[in-house]
């Protein structure tokens, strides 16, 4: 395999990960970070304590907060910073020399508030027709650091890059596969957030296994619908990018979004939850674009409906859950 010049921007957890990962595959990585002060912290320290305790970064991946030194002569350019922030990252991308035969991949999970664009979108707006692939799935990244088994899916519309990409990612330990369904993985990875701060809240609640597999399964249909109509393949919601990362991302201990719905179901604040974060729960924001687009296409969307509801109109997770189950009554 051919080794590659890549650059992840954005040291957060998941960057890290994949800035060692991709070490460990003899790659020549370099790590961006935002903040120089931190950067040079990681780089003395070699350990993102911040993002990914526990976990020794390499001496031969380079750490930088320099935009144009760190983009400098890349092959593959990695995405990697919360989706609130993205575009502003792409700003400062446009005022720098990029080589002319980067390839992008966005690893950003969320939808843009203002937009209600998917990332591929954004990205393609500020930068143009780039080569451009989306990974996702569900991919814990303490786990995936550490070595334990791990799969996601890389899409494209380009059968050329995502099979390279794949073969770049690949190892004994995480196994990728391809699609060309850019919208389902993109929606999948995004919008199973909302419904992992459900599953959450009925954590918090003291609800049993028969809730969290309502609010999986009705969650999934709720993402399927949605996803059908903004022009994405159903069956692409039964992969790693919709039912895999949903699964994984509601059950999990160190899911950010679960734990953010556990606290609101405990009876915390958003307000309160939020101000003790180091690292952003996606599905905070994402529940306003998912409402959002809900409207747009006039579809469905009961449960994230009622998470919209209790994070941004004050609304009680025990009257959410009221409303949810006195609906009226359907079939499957």
């Amino acid at each position: 395999m051919t080794k590659v010049n890549v650059v992840i921007l954005g040291d957060g957890g998941w960057g890290t990960t994949l800035a060692v990962h991709l070490h460990k595959q003899g790659h020549h990585v370099t790590l961006w970070g935002a903040f120089p002060e931190y950067c040079a912290h990681v780089a003395k320290t070699r350990e993102n304590e911040k993002f990914l305790r526990g976990v020794k970064i390499p001496r031969g991946i380079a750490i930088s907060s320099n935009l144009s030194e760190a983009v400098f002569c890349k092959d593959l350019i990695v995405l990697a910073v919360p989706s609130v922030y993205l575009r502003g990252v792409l700003e400062k991308l446009k005022e720098v020399s990029l080589p002319h035969r980067s390839a992008f991949l966005s690893v950003v999970k969320g939808i843009e508030i203002s937009s209600l664009k998917r990332m591929s979108e954004v990205i393609h707006e500020e930068l143009g027709s780039v080569k451009l692939a989306v990974l996702s799935g569900p991919t814990i990244a303490q786990e995936l650091a550490h070595g334990l088994v791990t799969t996601a899916v890389i899409a494209s519309n380009d059968i050329v890059l995502r099979k390279r990409l794949q073969s770049v990612f690949m190892s004994d330990n995480f196994r990728v596969y391809t699609n060309d369904d850019v919208i389902g993985v993109e929606l999948g990875g995004s919008l199973k957030n909302i419904i992992a701060i459900a599953c959450g809240i009925a954590d918090g609640l003291g609800f049993g296994s028969n809730a969290k597999a309502a609010l999986l399964t009705r969650g999934l249909a709720e993402i399927s619908r949605l996803g059908r109509t903004m022009g994405a393949r159903v069956s692409t919601f039964s992969g790693l990018s919709g039912l895999g990362d949903l699964v994984t991302t509601c059950v999990s201990q160190q899911s950010r979004n679960r734990s953010v719905g556990e606290q609101i179901g405990r009876g915390k604040t958003l307000k309160q939850i939020t101000a003790g974060m180091q690292m952003v729960a996606e599905g905070v924001p994402t529940a306003k674009s998912a409402y959002l687009l809900g409207k747009k296409f006039d579809v469905e969307l009961p449960i994230i409906n009622e998470i919209y509801a209790v994070l941004y109109k004050n609304k009680s997770a025990k009257r959410a859950v009221v409303d949810l189950m006195t609906r009226e009554r359907k079939e499957e």
